[in-house]
């Protein structure tokens, strides 16, 4: 809805970028966007980005009145913080060192946890209260733990979907390049179908066994949610793993750091 006072938040990731858009005081994304990301953008470039998807629904720079990146592409954090300053007139909050989370991290070097990781976590903890677990289909799969009294302990990374298939496709030179959809069934009839059946029922198998065993280790109530890009073309083959499936993890993780950090 038009109007000014509104909460940017965007996670950078890898290949794709997501952000969107919370009115003043509520806990629901109300507009939300997604481009691929280029790593060389430049503030100017993001700026013009932003303006243009904006605009498709009746909005302008004026609406935003504060903002929150976090990024797993270090030189796009500076780039962001530069198109706020440049076209929103308020200086960017970013995911980082020194930036309150809420969240004790418990392990060995609390710098090497990626942002979008820690966000997720963040905003998993406030949903459930209790022990869970983060899946993110991303570039890679990434599997975050949160203890039950709310402290990072640590987590599981697995390449994912796509840059299996990618490899698959460089060193196979006969298999051809395949789009990520739900497969017609379980034995592919056709080359195109037996990766695809290969994708979806083998990363929901590394799914399943993964979070059997992690649940043994925390407990057969820990919650488990799944967020991503590609977290609804594997999940449903996972059923029994996931509890639920949430496309704004991140971004509800980011309105919840950026009202951690005010005042």
């Amino acid at each position: 809805m038009p109007g000014e006072n509104k909460l940017l938040v965007v996670d950078v990731g890898n290949t794709q970028t997501h952000f969107g858009l919370f009115e003043d005081g509520a806990d629901r994304v109300s507009q939300d966007w997604r481009f691929a990301t280029v790593r060389e953008s430049t503030c100017d470039e993001l700026g013009a980005a932003l303006s243009n998807l904006l605009a498709l629904r009746g909005l302008g720079f004026k609406d935003i009145t504060r903002s929150i990146v976090s990024s797993t592409v270090p030189q796009l954090s500076e780039q962001w913080m530069l198109m706020a300053q440049r076209y929103l007139g308020h200086e960017m909050l970013v995911v980082g060192p020194g930036v309150r989370t809420g969240m004790p991290i418990r392990i060995d070097n609390p710098r090497e946890v990626g942002a979008d990781r820690l966000v997720n976590s963040v905003a998993a903890y406030d949903r459930y209260k209790t022990t869970c677990v983060v899946v993110d289909f991303g570039t890679a799969i990434t599997y975050d733990v949160v203890s039950d009294s709310g402290e990072y302990l640590g987590g599981i990374i697995t390449p994912g979907a796509e840059i299996s298939l990618d490899a698959l496709y460089e060193r196979a030179a006969k298999l051809p390049k395949v789009e990520i959809v739900e497969p017609r069934g379980l034995i592919g009839k056709s080359t195109v179908e037996a990766i695809r059946s290969g994708i979806a029922y083998g990363f929901a198998g590394q799914v399943e066994g993964i979070v059997r065993r992690l649940r043994a280790e925390l407990g057969p109530d820990t919650a488990v949610i799944a967020t991503g890009g590609l977290a609804r073309a594997v999940v449903p083959f996972a059923r029994e793993a996931i509890d639920e499936i949430d496309d704004y993890l991140t971004l509800t993780g980011l309105r919840l750091i950026w009202e951690l950090n005010q005042g």
